[in-house]
Order: structure tokens, then C-alpha cells, then sequence
């Protein structure tokens, strides 16, 4: 416990920093808007080319990782489908309301993720949350745009939307790049390597001090229904059941505290963008992102107290 503690510890400093750069002034919104991207779309593909065009996948189970995430959220996500007719019968949770709900307890922060993960087991840690990602990101976000679109939007986008909204992922893209080099035994030159790794010293840093300074506190509403299962049933089913299929396909040691770590951290922020852009409730989404961030301070290390 107190050495996942003195891993969490740092993040959510960091995190705590942000939130307070961003209300005193020092950064506007903007100026955010442009760190976020930098983060998104050079920073973090950075870490993640580097790490998996140089991982050794033999030396972690790749494969029982990933079937152990997709079967966590495959049967969190058929759970809440046919729950939702009962939640809105008896809590009156219209459907726009309930993709906050869905996409809040699916959909996870990569970034405060990666911290976490590097902290807690280094750069295998890395190389194991980036599979996570292989495997995560499209289940979850054709998951995400179809319940919106279902229960929210006008108009069901299309198969090839859908295909594009994956392969123009930034953190998809490379993936997939560093996979190339990977699997075609291509080794990265020692200046590339070099330069990539002083992305990678800035990515995480940069990349939750973000986190802090979009949360909200302002927003925040006094806790009904809605806001409260969005916040909790992810930090407190999620770990349970990626436990429970991480322990059916064998995967232990570092691999299980990474599959923890992935189905503990709180949910991304793209999904207020998401709610926002196809109709959902995007304030709920906010506050659900707002309120699951200040708790995991308390429920991620619960969770890795219990799972690992």
C-alpha cells in the first residue's frame, strides 16, 4: 500500500499543480487548448512509438492482457444496456443522460494511466499500458460513438466515419508505427531514439498537469442519481471485473497491475467533447470527469490494494 501511494502521490501533485496554474491565471484557456494538443498529438505519440517499436512483447502476456480489458469492458458495457430501461424507469435518467453515464464508466484517462504505470513498474510498465491501449481504444470508441449516436444524436454515423475516427487516433497511429518497426526488427537510430526519449521526459508531466487544469470544481452539482453512478461504478466495478478475467487468463505480477491501473484511472476528458459534438449531456460528462479525478485519489489505490 504505501508503495502504490508513494507512486500516486507525485501524479496527483502534478495534477493538483495544474488545476492551480489554471486558476490563477498563469495559462488561459486557450493557451491550454494549445498544450492539450501538443500533448495529444506530438508528446504522447512520442512515448508511445518509442515504447512499442522497442518492447519485447514475449516478456509479458500480451495476448491474456488484452482478452482480459476487452472482456472487462465488453460485459461492463452489456451490463449498462440492460440496465438502462430500469435506470430511467426508477431514477427517471433520460437516455442523453445515461451516454454520461455509459461513456463515465468506460472510457479511461491514458495519460494519468501512463503516469501511473511508469511510476509503479517503469518502462515495461509503459510497454504493457501502451498494449492496453492497442486493445482499448477502438472497442471503445465505436462503443461510445453508437450509444451516442443511439440514444442521443440525430443520425448514426457511418461505417467508414467510425474507421476514420480510429485510424486518424494520433495514439493509434503510433502504435501501429511503432508495431512496424517492431515486428519488422527495425531499430531506431541512436539520435531518433535519443530525441524521442526527451518527448517522452516531457509527455507525462505536461500531459497531467492538463488533467488539473480542466478539472471544474465549479460545475459540480449536489450529487444526484445520475452523477453518482457515473462516478462510481467505473472505480469500483471496473477493477473488480478486470480482476476477475486477468485472473481467468493467468495474467499476474506486473502484467495484473497494469490491467488494474487501466481499469481504475477516471474516465478521459475527450468524452465531454464526445457528449458535446453528438448530443449528450455534456455539464453531467464534465462533472462525472470532475468528480471520478478528485476520488481516484482514494479509489485507485484502494483498487491496487485489493487487485495487486
Amino acid at each position: 500500500m504505501l508503495t502504490t501511494l508513494a507512486a500516486l502521490i507525485p501524479v496527483i501533485l502534478v495534477i493538483a499543480s495544474g488545476y492551480l496554474i489554471a486558476r490563477t491565471g498563469l495559462i488561459t484557456g486557450e493557451q491550454w487548448r494549445g498544450i492539450e494538443k501538443l500533448a495529444y498529438y506530438v508528446l504522447f505519440p512520442a512515448v508511445l512509438f518509442r515504447i512499442i517499436a522497442q518492447a519485447d512483447f514475449n516478456s509479458f502476456p500480451t495476448l491474456n492482457m488484452g482478452l482480459s480489458l476487452v472482456a472487462s469492458i465488453t460485459l461492463m458495457a452489456v451490463l449498462l444496456l440492460a440496465a438502462r430501461p430500469a435506470i430511467e424507469r426508477i431514477w427517471g435518467i433520460a437516455p442523453e443522460r445515461f451516454t454520461s453515464i455509459f461513456q463515465g464508466t468506460l472510457r479511461w484517462n491514458g495519460m494519468i494511466a501512463l503516469a501511473i504505470a511508469d511510476n509503479v513498474a517503469g518502462e515495461a510498465g509503459l510497454a504493457m499500458l501502451a498494449v492496453a491501449m492497442v486493445f482499448m481504444i477502438p472497442p471503445l470508441n465505436v462503443a461510445s460513438i453508437l450509444v451516442l449516436s443511439h440514444y442521443a444524436g440525430t443520425t448514426t454515423p457511418s461505417v467508414a466515419r467510425i474507421l476514420k475516427d480510429l485510424y486518424t487516433n494520433p495514439f493509434m497511429l503510433s502504435i501501429g508505427a511503432g508495431l512496424v518497426f517492431n515486428l519488422g526488427g527495425i531499430s531506431l537510430p541512436f539520435v531518433v531514439d535519443d530525441t524521442l526519449e526527451i518527448f517522452s521526459r516531457a509527455a507525462l508531466p505536461i500531459g497531467i498537469i492538463c488533467v488539473g487544469a480542466g478539472l471544474d470544481l465549479g460545475s459540480l452539482r449536489r450529487p444526484g442519481p445520475a452523477l453518482t453512478m457515473g462516478t462510481f461504478l467505473r472505480p469500483l466495478l471496473m477493477p473488480l471485473l478486470a480482476f476477475g478475467f486477468a485472473s481467468l487468463f493467468g495474467v499476474s505480477g506486473d502484467a495484473l497491475v497494469v490491467v488494474v491501473i487501466a481499469s481504475s484511472v477516471p474516465c478521459a476528458s475527450n468524452a465531454y467533447l464526445l457528449a458535446r459534438q453528438m448530443g449528450g449531456d455534456a455539464k453531467l460528462m464534465g462533472e462525472i470527469i470532475t468528480l471520478q479525478t478528485l476520488a481516484a485519489t482514494v479509489t485507485i489505490p484502494l483498487a491496487m490494494l485489493l487487485f495487486t
